[in-house]
């Protein structure tokens, strides 16, 4: 008797050859079938078992957020509790306890209080992101003129960190911090750039407005986190654009906005005051309206050298406009030195703009290069803009 026919199988043929062939054929797919069925039950017993440890994850009891304050010699740590009190407890071994450091936020168990795993920084985002990952590419060269200024910046910022055993030598502790003032466009962030480019060191760049917060000791948090973030990098360049938004003269009387500002500018000269690793770190700050600025900022220890950087003369023009002309396709028979005499006035910003100016009457003209004429061209637009811009400057200016 031949043997029963399954659902979808193809009728099975009479006893011989092809009935041999037939029971191979099934066999062979039963056992396909088979492999198939057991590859689903082992993923699924893996997915039961993911589960069933979700689960327990999540019906396990909350931890406890705590922070190291000393890692002890028998391998215990001093922990601080969310909670309030210290408490000495023991570490898990799945926790590398020589790299267990005091500040660590970790884990703690809810009854033993042992310390369970590290937990990553508390960092604001907005500390983190001053962090310029990539180096600084202007170097020393793309500065025209400054040669004085430079001379004092690095001898302030780079060579604490390139020669510390000069001062140690010597017996002093290298100045702490540089104040850049000047008007805008003069190359003050040119040269904090230039400074980290020839350090190697991490550059931390905030702008001051950044440091005013809405809520109340957020500013002062952030501060606090801006120069925990410089150490742990170091060597590092704190370079705080626009300090004037932050650093303001205080004033007995204002609304809760300027209480709050006060607040993180009294951190910030904490910080300042208490800032004294050798070489490691360095802070620099930019203004252009030193005159606004609290006295206590400005007093020796905090910010020892106070840098004016001018408007460029004649020669240091000269050599602005051929750094940005360097890159540049042009005719000859331009006159550098003209435009350098009639650009009397000019920041580095302006010369920049003026040769930004020059390369776009060539492009609207659809030409390869620029000639002299795209530069007078653009030497009056630039200047109609810096003649609309005084007209509208306030009585007495806008700088010191």
């Amino acid at each position: 008797m031949a043997p029963e026919e399954s659902e979808g199988d193809v009728s099975a043929p009479e006893k011989g050859e092809d009935w041999n062939k037939w029971l191979i054929e099934e066999t062979e797919r039963f056992e396909a079938e088979k492999r198939q069925l057991e590859t689903d039950v082992s993923r699924m017993k893996r997915e039961n078992a993911h589960l069933k440890g979700e689960l327990a994850r999540l019906r396990a009891p909350p931890q406890v957020i705590g922070t190291v304050t000393d890692v002890l010699e028998d391998g215990r740590v001093s922990i601080k509790s969310s909670s309030g009190p210290d408490f000495v407890v023991h570490i898990s071994e799945g926790i590398d306890k020589e790299n267990l450091d005091v500040g660590e936020r970790v884990a703690l168990h809810r009854q033993t209080l042992a310390v369970l795993e590290t937990l990553p920084s508390t960092k604001d985002p907005l500390v983190m992101g001053a962090e310029v990952e990539s180096k600084p590419t202007e170097t020393y060269k793309d500065i025209g003129g400054l040669t004085n200024e430079l001379d004092e910046l690095r001898s302030t910022i780079e060579l604490p960190m390139l020669y510390p055993e000069r001062f140690t030598n010597v017996g002093i502790e290298p100045p702490k911090g540089v104040l850049l003032v000047g008007q805008p466009g003069t190359g003050k962030t040119l040269m904090a750039k230039a400074v980290a480019n020839a350090t190697n060191a991490t550059f931390i760049r905030l702008i001051g407005s950044e440091l005013v917060q809405k809520y109340i000791g957020e500013g002062a948090r952030l501060v606090r986190e801006l120069f925990q973030l410089a150490q742990e990098k170091a060597p590092s360049i704190i370079f705080i654009d626009e300090l004037d938004a932050v650093g303001a003269k205080r004033m007995d009387v204002g609304t809760t906005g300027d209480r709050e500002v006060q607040r993180t500018l009294m951190q910030l000269l904490g910080e300042l005051d208490g800032f004294t690793p050798r070489g490691n770190v360095s802070i620099m700050a930019a203004s252009n309206r030193p005159d606004i600025l609290d006295e206590a900022l400005l007093r020796p220890g905090r910010f020892d050298r106070i840098i004016k950087i001018p408007l460029p003369e004649e020669e240091a023009r000269l050599k602005i406009i051929k750094i940005h002309a360097s890159n540049m396709s042009i005719q000859r028979g331009v006159n550098y030195k003209k435009l350098s005499e009639d650009t009397e006035g000019f920041s580095g910003a302006d010369l920049r703009a003026l040769c930004v100016e020059a390369g776009m009457n060539a492009i609207h003209d659809k030409r390869p290069k620029v000639n002299s004429k795209d530069f007078s061209n653009a030497l009056e637009k630039v200047l109609n803009r810096l003649n609309d811009a005084e007209i509208s400057e306030p009585e007495g200016g806008l700088y010191y």
